[in-house]
């Protein structure tokens, strides 16, 4: 029976679990409370949207040499403050009948930017509190959180708005936050070294330089970046899609769509099982084919229109790139010095940003010129080059998860 997580990771993982359901239940209760409080159509909600991706953008590296110069739990803890304020804002504006589009952007960004703060800090803050034995373990538990977040958070908020207004979503979710800021508090971070004082720009180039020179981390980052760009391509097209080719209404359109939180849910309940049965390298490579596999059914929806089929889709595209998710963090953990996973962890964060908008114009411009089917061949294209671009890596021969760095 494998030993316990340490106590100061549990605590981590609970702070994780509430601060990813106080995101989840904010990013659905905003344009919920945009188009029925609001009237707000789809220009004012694509704003919106876009507002809100722009720290992760524009602060992701900041914040990721900030953590590697700071200690990491102090930058969690004023990261989800934050966001937490930023929901309490929210919640009066809407008590007082005060709130505007304009309001929504500018604090669903502030609470951006605390999701941020604390996506960069958390992964370099685990191999301190777990054994380099744990790493796998302790990715999977709050990669599960995400999980459970992510399928329950958004039906949790629109059923809250539906039954007893938008503020009492706000409420539930700063709640939320505040019990994550009250868990990382509990958190003693172990001490290191004060980093020697460098020009922030130099300690920018060299995460990056890091990265795309070491021999696993850069075919990691460029299938990502593939796997990014295909999926969004994909998101542009596919409720368009399902309406008019498959003929689903909008329940059931939301209901193939909920399928991707269900299989986050079982890939990251089963990673731990199958990375104790598969060399590492196949456990990585496992979510790439599964992508895959999962295009491939959605595409086959354009021969056989199925509601179903596009609902195994979505499940097989959250089981296995959760499994990704998972063992490449734990990747990406090992091989980089400790000293720097604030700094790496930033540039993963800003490069799979920067990659969502590049899907979602392409798919947005196939999608007009030659209609919705081109952007499933188009996707599925994309996830056979991101599985390509990792089985023909050095990745593929690893048994064993690599020594740690110090």
């Amino acid at each position: 029976m494998p030993a316990a997580l340490p106590r100061p990771f549990t605590d981590l993982a609970w702070s994780n679990l509430a601060a990813q359901s106080a995101e989840q239940l904010s990013l659905a209760a905003v344009p919920m409370v945009a188009v029925l409080m609001l009237g707000a159509g789809a220009a004012e909600i694509g704003t919106l949207a876009a507002v809100q991706t722009l720290p992760f953008l524009l602060l992701s590296v900041p914040l990721g040499v900030l953590a590697d110069r700071i200690a990491r739990r102090r930058l969690m803890l004023v990261a989800e403050g934050l966001r937490a304020l930023s929901l309490l804002a929210l919640l009066a504006m809407a008590l007082s009948g005060q709130l505007s589009i304009v309001w929504l952007a500018v604090l669903g960004c502030l609470g951006a930017v605390g999701t941020v703060g604390f996506s960069v800090a958390a992964p370099a803050l685990v191999p301190a509190l777990v054994g380099s034995g744990q790493l796998a373990r302790a990715n999977g538990r709050l990669e599960l959180a995400r999980s459970a977040a992510y399928a329950g958070g958004p039906a949790l908020a629109g059923a809250l708005v539906a039954w007893t207004g938008a503020p009492s979503a706000f409420v539930l979710a700063a709640l939320l936050s505040a019990a994550a800021v009250a868990w990382l508090w509990r958190i003693a971070e172990p001490a290191r070294p004060a980093p020697a004082p460098r020009h922030p720009l130099l300690e920018i180039r060299d995460g990056a330089l890091f990265v795309w020179r070491d021999r696993l981390l850069q075919p990691i980052l460029l299938t990502a970046v593939a796997w990014n760009i295909a999926w969004f391509v994909l998101q542009a097209a596919y409720v368009p899609y399902a309406v008019r080719v498959l003929g689903l209404g909008a329940q059931a359109v939301g209901m193939t769509l909920a399928c991707y939180g269900a299989g986050m849910v079982v890939g990251a309940l089963f990673a731990s099982r199958l990375l104790a049965v598969l060399p590492f390298g196949r456990a990585i490579q496992l979510g790439p084919a599964v992508s895959v596999l999962a295009s491939a059914t959605m595409a086959a929806t354009l021969a056989l229109p199925s509601g179903v089929l596009a609902a195994l889709a979505f499940f097989c595209f959250g089981a296995g790139p959760i499994i990704w998710t998972i063992t490449s963090t734990t990747l990406r953990q090992s091989v980089t010095p400790g000293a720097m996973l604030g700094r790496v962890s930033a540039v993963f964060l800003t490069v799979n940003a920067g990659a969502r908008p590049v899907g979602a114009a392409l798919g947005a411009w196939v999608g007009a010129a030659w209609g919705e089917p081109a952007c499933l061949w188009l996707s599925l294209a994309g996830f056979v080059l991101q599985a390509l671009i990792i089985f023909a890596s050095t990745v593929s021969g690893l048994r064993r998860l690599p020594t740690p760095a110090a």
